[in-house]
């Protein structure tokens, strides 16, 4: 009996990205959950080819992952970028996802967690993002797959710790058990998305791109499995204070709450809750700090020297 449908092949690495890992050149990857899911439109768009262009300037080649029509790409280039902005009712496609979104033709902007498993899978050694996901508040059993796929995926994930709103104690600790290192960039403590400095602890302290990179590669050399968090604070003239982010994230996540949103809903839900009661304050920040980590990961890219 033949199938009802035919499985496609849906997975692609576009000729620039690919010829850039055969040469050996720096490469970033860069998800698409924020276009599609982590601001609105289109501030999403603007700021992800925003970020695109800090890895540029740095000398690296960013490659953008995200799904159209079943298809997984590794290096969208402008006109498929445009598409998946405009794209309607795109999925939130974490790694659990990509398979049964794939087979349904879907389009789709790719979290952390999948974009960490297609960056392994080209090849890319390094990622920038926003903030990882972790384990929500007074959910202990709610963990992002962020956090397995760190453990489970060689990449260097830029990033500016974890999104306020989660519980980071809680984060912190499973990522310790996982053996994900968490590098502080320039810092001694954790970032906290919107927050520059907590007094979260942090694994170790590198201070610029060489000694992110002598790490990673110490951790290659030794074998060691998984990927390594290098945690950037938001720039300082765009990050909020601890207390009045705290008072945002309460006051979102009991709107959250009453109105029933769970699942992977919840975190876009709050983050646009916060971006209303700061006044757009949020909104800024993000993009700020989203753009500082394009920039930052060019630049360990470059330091990797393409490895």
């Amino acid at each position: 009996m033949s199938n009802a449908f035919q499985v496609p092949a849906a997975f692609t690495v576009a000729a620039p990205v690919a010829e850039a890992l055969a040469a050996g050149g720096p490469v970033v990857a860069l998800e698409t959950a924020v276009l599609t899911h982590g601001l609105p439109h289109p501030l999403g768009l603007e700021t992800l080819r925003a970020m695109a262009a800090a890895v540029a300037a740095e000398g690296a080649l960013p490659a953008v992952i995200g799904m159209l029509g079943g298809q997984l790409t590794v290096g969208l280039d402008e006109a498929e970028l445009a598409a998946l902005a405009e794209a309607g009712a795109p999925r939130k496609l974490g790694r659990r996802d990509l398979a049964l979104a794939a087979l349904a033709g879907a389009d789709g902007g790719t979290t952390v967690s999948a974009t960490l498993w297609a960056a392994a899978q080209a090849g890319i050694a390094v990622l920038a993002t926003g903030g990882i996901g972790g384990v929500h508040r007074g959910a202990p059993q709610d963990v992002s797959t962020d956090l397995p796929a760190l453990a489970q995926s060689p990449v260097l994930v830029v990033a500016s710790g974890a999104k306020s709103l989660l519980d980071l104690p809680a984060t912190l600790e499973v990522l310790e058990t996982y053996g994900v290192p968490v590098l502080g960039y320039g810092t001694d403590s954790f970032p906290a998305f919107y927050v520059a400095v907590t007094e979260l602890p942090i694994t170790a302290r590198v201070d610029g791109p060489a000694q992110a990179a002598a790490a990673w590669r110490m951790a290659r050399t030794l074998g060691l499995p998984g990927g390594m968090l290098l945690a950037v604070p938001v720039p300082a003239e765009q990050a909020i204070g601890a207390a009045e982010v705290e008072a945002w994230v309460a006051a979102a996540t009991a709107e959250a709450t009453a109105a029933g949103a769970s699942g992977q809903a919840l975190t876009p839900w709050v983050l646009s809750r916060l971006a209303a009661l700061s006044g757009g304050r949020t909104l800024a920040a993000n993009r700020a700090l989203l753009v500082n980590n394009g920039a930052v990961a060019g630049r360990v890219a470059r330091a990797l020297g393409g490895t």
